[in-house]
């Protein structure tokens, strides 16, 4: 019997299957239809503790595309581990469906879930990692950049569970990646010390620091919001810390700097500006877009694996 495989994080991949996922994601794209019934008969539930636009519509449509059901539940159930056991709510739940996609508060609920779910789980979102959203933004630049070993993104902003991604990301899939953050708000050590040994290996590189010259030979700049979902700060409250690493023109002009990426949803005037967001050099939508289909071939890989040879 084949051991159950889960998506928590990037971390759950080999390269080899990273890469066979982002093409896979290429194929649905380019041919949907061919896919319309890998999961005929199949039941998803997509479980939400916080707010969603983009993951919710994502994986309704994607899973709907494949053939399955999806299953929306919402915290009127209460609070995972608070109405009843994460243990018992997973246990219960994996015997009727044959995945379930969660969007949680803490990043040990999905661990509770992997532990006692009979069925594959999918971290839709955490406070430590976003898979699904770092392998649409891979499957992104696959698409602008033909040898991602040449491309170089760097993030600005909140150290967050985005950023640990990104790092998971470059350093599996091979693009070279900076972190760049006020004093105070980096990213996690473990996760940084992981990627670069990673990273090291290939010949990648990952820098990380405080200072805007490690912009230098960005090809791709990325930014989050500046205080996380979950995180009732206002925006305005940390707006003198973060402000000097905002992306605007200027800032785009100054590193010469051709692309842009942000998860969404952006604060315009704060962490990007409208000039940044609208440009010619936005990936926002593309991104957004491929939310759809990098999620599509993750359900495939979990649920249908004979459809990874693509």
């Amino acid at each position: 019997m084949k051991a159950l495989k889960h998506c928590l994080s990037l971390l759950d991949f080999e390269t080899d299957d990273l890469k066979k996922l982002i093409n896979l994601a290429k194929a649905i794209k380019a041919d949907p239809s061919a896919y319309s019934d890998v999961l005929k008969g199949k039941s998803i539930a997509t479980l939400y503790e916080k707010q969603s636009l983009r993951t919710r519509v994502t994986f309704d449509v994607g899973i709907n595309k494949l053939g399955g059901h999806a299953v929306y539940l919402d915290q009127s159930n209460g609070q995972l581990g608070s109405r009843e056991s994460v243990k018992d709510f997973a246990t219960n739940l994996s015997q009727w469906v044959d995945a379930i996609v969660a969007r949680v508060n803490a990043h040990e609920t999905l661990d509770e879930f992997k532990l006692f779910s009979k069925v594959p789980v999918i971290n839709s979102l955490s406070d430590w990692y976003h898979p699904c959203q770092a392998l649409a933004d891979t499957l992104t630049l696959s698409e602008y950049y033909s040898d991602l070993s040449e491309c170089t993104l760097s993030y600005i902003g909140d150290g967050n569970n985005v950023a640990h991604s990104l790092l998971n990301a470059g350093a599996l899939v091979g693009f070279n990646v900076n972190v760049i953050t006020p004093v105070g708000r980096e990213v996690n050590a473990k996760v940084l010390s992981f990627a670069k040994s990673v990273a090291e290996v290939k010949g990648i590189e990952i820098n990380t620091g405080n200072d805007l010259e490690l912009l230098n030979s960005t090809d791709v700049i990325y930014t989050d919001t500046w205080v996380s979902m979950g995180d009732d700060t206002p925006l305005t409250q940390v707006k003198a810390e973060f402000m000097d690493y905002q992306v605007n023109e200027t800032l785009m002009q100054t590193y010469n700097i051709k692309h842009f990426m942000h998860c969404q949803p952006v604060h315009r005037g704060f962490e990007a500006t409208d000039e940044v967001c609208d440009g010619e050099g936005s990936l926002m939508l593309p991104q957004a877009n491929n939310r759809l289909w990098a999620q599509c071939a993750l359900l495939v890989y979990l649920m249908a694996p004979e459809y990874l040879t693509v």
